[in-house]
């Protein structure tokens, strides 16, 4: 009996590895897929999941060192997860990843306990580096120009939307909106700056 394993399969030794273990929550199964191989060949114990309800399951059996929450999903959000992932586990690094960035849902996902936000397109040296990082950057660049009219008026509607606690409905009738109105302008994304 040979009692050597191959190289490849130090990730799935069990909970005795020393890998970092990993909560990956995404919707879309071809992203989830690619970026969880994408995050084993980095050295994580990746655990997929597709929504905020069956991530906080899985934390729950077995709290992550590091998660990494997309923010759209159906259910629950992921400012839902971030929130119960941090009260679960207060030393999980958490990394918001969506692809409907805003300054409102960044500030609220640093206040519930991420400890970075990135917007889509990322790859996986990104989201790696943003696990890692451990305070802010004074040198980020400040942009030369204000943001545009399209890009405030997204910015207004997510402060407003985080506000009244995702609720579309009431969000409508604060900004003085049709709820259809409101529904299409936050199916777009956002203007990129």
């Amino acid at each position: 009996m040979n009692d050597t394993l191959p190289a490849s399969t130090d990730a799935l030794d069990g909970p005795d590895n020393d890998c970092p273990t990993l909560l990956l929550v995404d919707d879309d199964e071809v992203f989830r897929r690619v970026l969880t191989r994408a995050l084993e060949r980095r050295g994580y114990l990746v655990t997929p999941a597709d929504s905020a309800e069956s991530a906080y399951a899985l934390a729950s059996a077995n709290p992550p060192e590091y998660a990494v929450v997309d923010l759209k999903m159906p259910g629950d959000s992921g400012l839902v997860l971030i929130e119960k992932l941090a009260a679960l586990e207060a030393g999980t690094r958490i990394v918001m990843l969506t692809g409907y960035a805003s300054i409102a849902t960044a500030v609220e996902a640093i206040k519930l306990g991420a400890t970075h936000y990135l917007a889509k397109p990322a790859d996986a040296d990104e989201i790696v580096a943003a696990l890692q990082r451990t305070a802010g950057d004074a040198t980020t660049p400040v942009a030369d120009s204000p943001l545009s009219v399209d890009r405030l008026e997204w910015e207004h509607i997510q402060k407003v939307l985080a506000e009244h606690g995702g609720n579309v409905s009431a969000t409508a009738r604060a900004l003085k909106m049709h709820r259809r109105t409101l529904q299409r302008k936050l199916g777009k994304r956002p203007v990129r700056e």
